[in-house]
């Protein structure tokens, strides 16, 4: 259950948790649901932050249903993205624990109970793997473990209603109730009038929080005189089945007083698993309700619906856990209802991951980027269903011919026409046929031209044209023309998300599953078998390498025999990714000069487009031809620059810094990879963050003798790395541990691994400032306040980071979340900030960070 409104009291349990955690190192708060487990963990992880220098992580497990999945969410809450010194991968609970083994960091779980054996098992490692980690879990039952101490969480202590009410704000019950009433009835206080019945109603409701709220959110309909009214319809609902049936009937009593539309809404929702956006609500609620705006408002009055701000400035909603199994339920009570819900839920996620796609080569990114993060869990629930393991696949079996190659692909980018008039004549004729132009897509190196040179303006060009039409057409409703291939399409058509935004180990999860269940020929099949080996080729071991260029080639071998041109060229970049990692940097030459003097194919993306010719200059630069690269990198930035296109830009101001590198000219190196810094941490891009540490380490050490900030700088890459290190990495090592010593650098590269993703981030940025940093390497974290004091705005610590946290992209309740803190306390920072900057809304606060890093 999320902390979403303000803490009561719970002193004694507070002291009786820090002593256990004091003297254990797993502790279990135990209870039934709507009793304060969570927010109790998350009050005493505040309190004992300050014995962990490594940091207090919270790990959500109510949005998740997926017992595989809890080592990967572990790893994302602790900025854990791989492993650059083994070949183990970090959602694994051995391979986690073997990164945490010198680390002294508290680890909250929240909700185990319907995950039981996975968390059992994570814990069981971190115990045994590690000797600083703690691990604070809250479930409904106990682990299991022999080392886990139990405490039960027992629901707030009641006065008596006949007894002395004086200070009616020292009884924890009261102030709960008095709290959340005035919020639904502004001006309600505690009086000598009414203390009485309240104190027996809450009694009545067995002292427990979440059956409190809900009974004083009803107070703005049944107003301030009406509490022994109140007491009586309560008691007229409960039976005496004990603390459990207490909670069902007050949330009955709740369902009851809800209008049909929001009862139908309230059931609906619950197979929503994480928080949700209106437009979401509207697709998978809306069938047969006339608003469900109007619903949901109700819902958030009647304190069923959290309501938060997403980090655009919208609004998010969300059913507490306990609420969302109680719509389940109701939902469950009619026969096929589930189903049809899941159904609408996984179409509409589809159809939004589709558009999204289409859009993606452009100026939206940033936006993109962070509403597919916030909806991480919905992927997953629509993912889950579509592949079968919520129910019956989402999609109807389709009959009939598949449409043509070229009128078929949705949102990737070039239109036929626009092929044949702007690029096809520049590259010796615009009517080859459909074969030849699969065989450009992916040649071998006999078929290539001696003499081709890709120095042609045209060539370079790879601007998206108008989108193809999509796959499906979704009808109104929701409802979608059945397919079996629904959860492969949907897997497929988030590699741009699975690459860019930080989740490419579980984009692979879901891809391998994915494919997995459709063993069948298919285009989707094409789709899926290059994207999960491209995320290999970046992520995995050696042989996760070897295993990504198979599936590179059969993917390219299979779009070939459908046909299929666009999703050839695309297996075609994956195929000359792997020649480039496998160590063939000229073979990767002759590969990408084929693919760019082909120009763009129908249908083919913009932004692989964009990546054929920024790979192509990494391997320039590998052998040594760095003009040529820079020429390059320079055209791909101008394409992009046009379309305010934001991550191929990041890659290739990465490429063209390197072959600057090459040249030896750290002048114009070093701006280009701080942007592309900055870009890959505001799309949460994990692949591109590590590896522009790397290069900003080599240029500290190579050009400003500046080790110890290099080796700060490599360590923090290593803990945020997922790909495999390379020659720049073992460079900037060799030079910084020459520069410092084993000793010194061992303990500078410490420092840099105790910063998480935003930290390391941080500090590389801020240092652009100071050129006392660049030239000494001063190694310190970032100070309490940002460098913006010279124009009379300071922030407070907490308020920096609050503004840090939301220029990555997070919205209040994963700030609350990541900072250990109310949601209310973390809107009150983000109120703060946006008066003292004289700010109107988030985006603006996130430019104003990357402004004054």
């Amino acid at each position: 259950m999320s902390e979403t409104t303000s803490f009561i009291d719970r002193r004694d349990e507070q002291a009786q948790v820090r002593a256990l955690l004091a003297r254990t190192r797993l502790v279990t708060l135990t209870g039934p649901g709507g009793v304060g487990k969570t927010r109790l963990a998350a009050r005493v992880a505040t309190r004992v932050a300050r014995a962990f220098p490594d940091g207090v992580r919270f790990v959500h497990l109510a949005d998740l249903d997926d017992p595989a999945l809890v080592p990967r969410a572990a790893a994302t809450a602790l900025d854990l993205y791989g492993d650059h010194s083994t070949r183990g991968r970090p959602e694994t609970p051995d391979a986690l624990a073997d990164r945490l083994s010198a680390r002294r960091i508290l680890l909250v779980l929240d909700n185990c109970e319907h995950l039981h054996r996975a968390c059992a098992e994570l814990a069981g490692a971190l115990l045994h793997g590690t000797t600083g980690v703690r691990v604070l879990a809250t479930s409904r039952h106990r682990l299991g473990l022999t080392e886990e101490h139990l405490l039960d969480v027992r629901p707030l202590p009641l006065p008596d209603p006949d007894g002395d009410l004086s200070a009616a704000h020292r009884h924890p019950a009261l102030a709960l109730f008095a709290d959340r009433a005035a919020a639904a009835l502004p001006g309600f206080t505690l009086t000598p009038a009414n203390r009485t019945a309240v104190a027996r109603l809450c009694h009545r409701l067995d002292g427990l929080p979440l059956a409190i709220e809900l009974a004083a959110a009803r107070m703005g309909e049944l107003g301030d005189e009406d509490i022994t009214g109140l007491q009586t319809r309560i008691d007229d609902d409960h039976t005496r089945a004990g603390r459990h049936g207490t909670l069902r009937a007050t949330i009955d009593r709740s369902h009851q007083l809800c209008t049909p539309e929001e009862r139908l809404v309230w059931a609906r929702a619950s197979v929503l698993p994480g928080d949700f956006d209106l437009e979401t609500a509207e697709a998978v609620c809306g069938e047969g309700t006339d608003d469900v705006l109007e619903a949901v408002t109700g819902l958030v009055g009647k304190s069923v619906l959290s309501r938060e701000t997403d980090p655009d400035g919208g609004v998010r909603y969300r059913l507490l856990d306990t609420l969302r199994q109680y719509g389940l339920d109701r939902l469950r009570q009619h026969p096929g209802a589930e189903g049809a819900a899941r159904r609408r839920h996984a179409d509409w996620t589809r159809t939004r991951a589709t558009t999204y796609e289409q859009s993606w080569f452009g100026p939206d990114q940033r936006q993109l980027a962070t509403r597919l993060l916030a909806d991480r869990a919905n992927l997953r629930a629509a993912l889950d269903f579509s592949l079968g393991s919520s129910g019956s696949p989402g999609a109807e079996v389709r009959t009939g011919e598949e449409p043509p190659p070229d009128e078929r692909r949705a949102g990737l980018g070039v239109d036929r026409a626009d092929v044949c008039a702007g690029l096809g004549g520049g590259l010796g004729g615009s009517g080859s046929s459909s074969g030849a132009e699969v065989r450009a897509c992916g040649v071998a190196p006999g078929d290539r031209p001696a003499s081709l040179r890709v120095d042609l303006p045209a060539a370079l060009d790879f601007s998206p044209g108008s989108p193809a039409r999509p796959d499906t057409e979704i009808r109104p409703g929701g409802a979608a023309p059945d397919d079996p291939r629904a959860g492969l399409r949907l897997a497929g058509t988030l590699w741009f998300h699975w690459y860019a935004s930080g989740v490419p180990g579980e984009g692979r999860y879901w891809l391998d599953r994915a494919l997995g269940a459709n063993p069948g020929p298919s285009r989707d099949r094409v789709r899926a078998l290059w994207a999960s080996g491209l995320l290999g080729l970046l992520t995995g071991s050696p042989e996760e390498l070897a295993r990504g260029r198979r599936q590179a080639e059969e993917a390219r071998a299979l779009a070939q025999r459908l046909g299929d041109v666009a999703e050839a060229a695309h297996a075609g970049y994956v195929v000359g990714v792997g020649l480039l990692l496998g160590g063939q940097p000229a073979a990767a030459v002759r590969h990408f000069e084929d693919a760019v003097a082909r120009g763009p194919v129908p249908g083919g993306h913009a932004s692989l487009a964009g990546l054929e010719r920024v790979q192509l200059a990494c391997a320039l630069t590998a052998l040594g031809e760095a003009d040529r690269a820079v020429a390059l990198c320079e055209h791909v930035l101008r394409v992009c620059g046009e379309y305010g296109e934001q991550w191929v830009r990041s890659y290739a101001l990465r490429a063209l810094a390197h072959a600057h590198t090459l040249r030896k000219d750290p002048r114009r190196a070093e701006p280009p990879v701080r942007e592309a810094l900055r870009i890959a941490h505001t799309l949460h891009d994990v692949l591109g963050i590590a590896p522009a540490l790397d290069l900003l380490a080599l240029i500290a050490t190579a050009h400003h003798h500046a080790h110890d900030h290099a080796a700060v700088l490599l360590g923090g890459a290593d803990r945020v790395r997922s790909t495999a290190s390379d020659s720049v990495r073992q460079d900037a090592e060799t030079g910084a541990r020459e520069g410092l010593g084993r000793r010194a650098y061992e303990r500078a590269y410490r420092r840099g691994g105790r910063f998480g993703l935003a930290g390391i981030v941080k500090y590389a940025l801020r240092e652009e400032d100071s050129a006392e940093g660049n030239r000494t390497g001063g190694a310190g974290p970032p100070s309490d306040t940002h460098g913006s004091s010279d124009r009379g705005t300071r922030l407070t610590r907490r308020e920096t980071e609050v503004a840090a946290l939301i220029a990555e992209g997070l919205a209040n309740q994963q700030i609350a979340d990541r900072l250990v803190i109310a949601r209310r306390t973390a809107e009150g920072h983000v109120e703060r900030i946006l008066g003292k900057l004289g700010l109107s809304n988030r985006t603006q606060i996130a430019a104003w960070v990357t402004t004054h890093r």
